[in-house]
């Protein structure tokens, strides 16, 4: 469950903060870029916040 959530979430933040950029204000995009770094750094270093917050909830592997 934990693997399908750290698609999910991201995905999700990403699309929300792509329509707040388009509706609301531009400066959104920070968010959308700074999902798209940690992604990119979890990919190289295999540690991710998230993951560890998912942990805290109770959220099995």
């Amino acid at each position: 469950m934990k693997s399908r959530l750290m698609n999910i979430i991201p995905g999700t933040f990403i699309l929300i903060s792509l329509a707040l950029a388009h509706y609301v204000n531009p400066n959104w995009l920070w968010f959308t870029a700074f999902v798209g770094a940690n992604l990119f750094q979890r990919g190289f270093t295999k540690w991710c916040l998230l993951e560890i917050i998912l942990s805290k909830l109770g959220v099995k592997d």
